[in-house]
């Protein structure tokens, strides 16, 4: 990280970085491999200015997913994009807001979650567009193999349904078929046995899901002739997705900052783009220095793949303290680089959008020289889950 400190000099930790070649290797990576449209996950990037650099380079970029109706509207404020909002809204206030714009898709799964679109449409007279959320879980009976989300899994629960979408104020716009267990489990985990299972969970359940989609879209698409598009995949089934005949445009994120929870995925060729710098500022062992914050770690399950990582081989947590709210302990390999007091540790969060949840800006790189600043959602006073 040499590069970095001639680069960061002058700025003061603990800070956030953005390496815009590695940015750039990322985008370049997506444009040679995914062979369809792109919708950016929101999530994963957080920061309009990154937001746009994204949109601009790639060669196929259909719109945006958001992650809550308050977001879906400062993105609109702010961009000139088509936005799948990808998890319910049930807020009046914010539906009625949201109806105002024509470019966005409200997603739904449930009877629940139509009936005030359709009552507040019918109030302003105007059409809610909304996508089909399909369940492509793999449920193996001793193991249910992906992510409880949606209520959809089978032609029977469509029928009960897709007849609620029949109304003069809803529009079908288009399906979505989301395979977490392949698009967002790694499959080289620190556990060995666990790696194992779940390479051979994901074998099983790439066929299932090919097979259960294509049903699923095909008797929406009986219902509905006019669908616009089929939204699927996600940055660790890029090979997988685009193979599908049946989806028409691939939702991505993690792969353009590259966090530390897709360092195990084989198939991707991505470059570390974001992280964070923390001070060291205590030295109360040989082997042992501390710097100052660092507790960022990520959300879901609680699991030693949460934590962040370091940039450069040899440094450790300490497995009673991990990273810590306000100071991280770090044990030094007997032949790693020494680290003193005044010292910069380089870090990576393990998931991607969350890191711009603790950071007013995003610091850019290219090579050695600084190039300036990127705000965030919070930099910019945003606050939405």
């Amino acid at each position: 990280m040499k590069y970095f400190e001639q680069a960061y000099e002058h700025m003061e930790r603990p800070f956030a970085w953005l390496d815009l070649d590695a940015l750039d290797a990322n985008i370049n990576f997506i444009n040679q491999t995914a062979t369809m449209p792109i919708r950016i996950a929101t999530k994963s990037i957080r920061s309009l200015p990154v937001l746009h650099y994204i949109m601009e380079r790639l060669d196929t970029c259909v719109g945006v997913m958001t992650f809550s109706a308050s977001e879906t509207l400062y993105v609109l404020q702010h961009c000139d994009v088509h936005c799948l909002i990808g998890y319910p809204v049930m807020e009046r206030t914010q539906i009625r807001q949201l109806l105002q714009y024509d470019n966005v898709t409200f997603m739904v799964d449930h009877v629940a979650q139509i009936m005030p679109l359709r009552e507040e449409a019918r109030k302003a007279n105007k059409v809610a567009h909304v996508c089909i959320d399909l369940n492509m879980s793999t449920d193996f009976k001793a193991l249910y193999f992906g992510t409880k989300r949606s209520s959809l899994h089978n032609i029977a629960t469509l029928n009960h349904f897709l007849p609620y979408l029949q109304h003069p104020h809803i529009m079908v716009d288009g399906v979505m078929g989301y395979e977490a267990q392949i698009a967002g489990v790694s499959t080289h985990p620190i556990n060995r046995v666990k790696g194992w299972m779940i390479r051979s969970l994901q074998r099983r359940a790439k066929k299932e899901v090919a097979n259960q989609r294509r049903l699923l879209v095909a008797h929406c698409k009986f219902y509905f002739p006019h669908i616009r598009f089929v939204n699927g995949g996600g940055t660790g089934s890029i090979h997988y997705t685009t193979k599908q005949k049946e989806v028409t445009e691939m939702t991505i994120g993690s792969a353009f900052y590259a966090p530390s929870l897709f360092d195990d995925f084989n198939a991707l060729s991505l470059q570390p783009a974001a992280g964070f710098a923390l001070r060291v500022t205590r030295h109360p062992e040989p082997n042992t220095v501390v710097a100052h914050g660092g507790g960022y770690i990520a959300s879901g399950a609680i699991a030693q793949e949460k934590a962040p990582v370091f940039v450069t081989h040899g440094y450790h947590l300490l497995s009673l303290e991990g990273a810590g709210e306000v100071q991280t302990p770090i044990h030094i390999d007997k032949h790693a680089q020494p680290l003193q007091i005044g010292d910069t540790v380089y870090m990576r969060h393990a998931k991607a959008g969350e890191l711009c949840e603790r950071f007013n800006t995003l610091h850019a790189v290219r090579g050695r020289e600084y190039r300036g600043e990127m705000s965030t959602y919070r930099g910019d006073g945003q606050c939405f889950l």
